[in-house]
């Protein structure tokens, strides 16, 4: 021991303790009392101030994880203060060379001696220096060996198909080491509805969204205590994602399906917690038909594809999931100049018009967009063009809805009766086991009791929410309603206007049908090539919209009459002309006077001036009436004979009379004969009232 000099000795001794797992700080609690039972070693070697650092307790000494203490080791080194380091072995300072050399480094500059169970060295000494560093690579080797060996194990063993850790909800494991389905029938038919609604929704939120909305549960595991447990709630996204992304709910068995990567993080070597998805060629053990499985292997790969084109923001390749709005193309539509995907824009109060835009040049080369057009008729073009091929399979689809809304309605209801049926075989359990326990043991039996009546409210409820679910919504679709779909399904047009049909339902037909639409534009047309589903593709040539010109926009003849009635009246009138004419606004709105205000603002109609029409010398029906000394009606019959020209722009609009016109002789011959064809009273009393004419 004549390497320990004062001058170590006047330094602290740092005792340095580390275990690899959790595991083994709960289990091997042996080797931590051996770990500080170096403290005593270190006074029997004659230090006094003694330093023990413990943070590393549960971290691995390979480098891939962070280890507080050993820095705080090194830290301490390099400023001078440790006089040797105690380990029970080289293991424990690091598993690692980057480490471990970095120490023997450190220790051989600061003097700092380096103690284990087989003795102590000096890593300034060449002899030392040598027999530490073969230490630490038979250390490093020692842990490359044990994890390789259990490595090709655990894959010997997944190579056959036994290596089975945590099962899936709705599998159980065997005696002889297989899996097979859950007995439970209500597990079972739970989950198969899950793959049920996928196939018909396509989407995990909408499923999601449904479980919650009919407040069906699914059954969920709980581990702890031997053999798990299965409770039932209602799903969570994650639960689902889940069960629609495991493949062993295909009858397959997989292993290596994640992967990890190494980085380097701050120098040091960091294995990334975060594991990433491998493709299922990838896999390092794939095996079909290794148990009884929901769905078929087909179905799963077409589910991961769905699952897949459903995300909105992995790059402009999917087409992403159906998404609310009343533009029916988001996802179909590409830009036939670059190559992306077309987004749709909502604008407009209430988001009630859309577009369709490619930002592609703008994001690269800050440049104008692409393309970008309205989306209203090229909408319409598409949709009919879907409908003329799918109306020769109307009568089928019209069938198909009869027997989905039949299969809606029976799997809620059939949840709920399996739900009742367990209900009830724990309420009788729970019965039986009031009658085994002793009367006299209130203390038991009271217990018992209590359990016993929460089992027959369970059931009681169940039994109500059955009823009542059997009595709103019938099983069975009734023959009206029959014949309705039928009669839709004979016009597929019809169906699609329906106002019961949402645009979510229409966008999933046109996506059953589409795989994609290439979209050019051109002066005053839209090119697109529609690629089918199947394989097919078809040219379509759409008219685009002039510029400004909207589905809101009102018709040229309803402006035109504007213009006119702007000259004789104001805005009040003018809006109560439009109404009686049955004339509507472009988003079919009745007229008032500030609708009629903003229309003439926006096409530069000069608003009515008082005494406009007298400086134009016209007159209305009343005011000649009052010039030639008869009644309004007497003028109109004039106008009607010819007598009297006059113009009216529309049904409803006043009469535009000519002052000149009135004044002529024959005009006024011709009201003095109307006048003159009044009957006389047989009264000799009565007195005829003439008529004064007013200046």
């Amino acid at each position: 021991m004549t390497k320990i000099t004062p001058e170590h000795l006047g330094r602290s001794a740092y005792i340095y303790i580390r275990q690899s797992s959790t595991y083994q700080v709960a289990n091997n609690l042996e080797s931590q009392r051996r770990q500080y039972g170096l403290v005593e070693r270190a006074r029997q070697l004659g230090w006094e101030s003694i330093e023990v650092i413990d943070e590393d307790l549960g971290k691995s000494g390979s480098g891939g994880t962070e280890r507080p203490g050993f820095q705080k080791l090194l830290a301490a080194i390099c400023e001078g203060r440790v006089g040797a380091v105690l380990s029970l072995e080289a293991s424990r300072l690091a598993r690692n060379g980057r480490d471990w050399h970095s120490l023997l480094e450190f220790c051989a500059v600061l003097g700092t001696l380096i103690v284990d169970e087989d003795g102590l060295y000096d890593p300034r000494l060449i002899n030392d220096r040598l027999l530490l560093g073969m230490k630490g690579t038979m250390s490093e080797m020692e842990v490359s060996v044990f994890r390789q060996r259990s490595a090709e194990a655990i894959k010997q063993k997944a190579r056959r198909g036994e290596l089975l850790t945590t099962l899936a909800i709705g599998y159980v494991k065997t005696d002889d080491n297989r899996i097979e389905k859950d007995p439970d029938r209500r597990v079972q038919e739970a989950i198969a509805l899950v793959f049920r609604k996928f196939a018909e929704l396509q989407s995990i939120r909408q499923v999601l969204l449904w479980f919650r909305d009919e407040e069906v549960v699914l059954p969920r595991a709980i581990y702890g205590g031997g053999a798990p447990r299965i409770t039932w709630t209602l799903p969570v996204y994650p639960t689902l994602h889940h069960m629609l992304t495991n493949p062993v709910y295909a009858g397959v068995y997989a292993f290596g399906r994640r992967g990890s990567r190494t980085i380097i993080k701050d120098g040091q070597k960091r294995q990334s917690r975060e594991s990433f998805k491998r493709n299922w060629n990838d896999w390092d053990v794939l095996i079909r038909d290794h148990h009884s499985g929901y769905i078929s292997w087909e179905t799963f790969k077409k589910t991961q594809s769905m699952i897949a084109e459903n995300a909105n923001r992995s790059g402009y390749a999917g087409r992403g999931a159906i998404r609310r709005g009343e533009a029916l193309l988001p996802g179909l539509l590409r830009c036939a100049r670059c190559g992306r995907r077309l987004r749709v824009a909502y604008s407009g109060k209430g988001g009630n018009t859309q577009r369709y835009v490619c930002h592609g040049t703008f994001g690269n080369n800050a440049r104008p967009n692409c393309i970008v057009f309205g989306g209203m008729r090229i909408d319409r073009a598409v949709a009919t063009e879907v409908l003329d091929r799918l109306q020769p399979m109307g009568i089928e689809a019209a069938l198909s809805a009869v027997i989905a809304h039949e299969e809606k309605q029976h799997d809620k209801l059939q949840q709920m009766e399996n739900a009742l049926q367990q209900a009830r075989f724990e309420a009788k359990r729970a019965q039986r086991r009031y009658d085994a326990v002793d009367p006299d043991n209130r203390l038991v039996a009271d217990e018992l009791e209590l359990r016993w009546n929460d089992t027959l409210h369970r059931v009681r409820d169940l039994e109500i929410d059955i009823d009542r679910l059997k009595a709103e919504t019938p099983v069975t679709v009734s023959v009206p309603d029959r014949e309705r779909l039928m009669s839709l399904g004979a016009d597929l047009t019809q169906a699609w206007s329906s106002p019961g049909v949402t645009p979510e339902t229409q966008k999933r037909i046109l996506r059953l049908m589409i795989r994609e639409i290439i979209v050019d534009m051109t002066e005053d047309s839209l090119a697109l090539i529609i690629h089918w589903q199947g394989g097919d593709h078809t040219r379509l040539s759409v008219k685009k919209n002039k510029a400004g010109q909207t589905r809101w926009t009102i018709s040229g003849e309803t402006l035109d009459l504007v213009r006119v009635l702007a000259r004789q009246m104001p805005d009040e009138h003018i809006a109560s002309i439009l109404n009686r004419a049955g004339r509507m606004t472009g988003k079919g709105l009745t007229w008032n006077r500030s609708r009629v205000c903003s229309l003439r603002s926006r096409h530069d109609i000069p608003t009515y001036r008082e005494g406009e029409r007298q400086e134009r010398g016209e007159l209305t029906l009343d005011e000649a009436a009052a010039i030639l000394d008869v009644s309004p009606s007497t003028v109109r019959r004039l106008i009607e004979a010819g007598d009297l020209s006059a113009d009216q722009t529309c049904k409803g609009a006043p009469w535009i009379i000519r002052q000149h016109a009135v004044e002529t002789d024959s005009v006024r011959k011709a009201a003095d004969a109307r006048r003159g064809r009044r009957p006389a009273p047989d009264d000799p009393l009565q007195i005829t009232m003439k008529l004064q004419r007013h200046t």
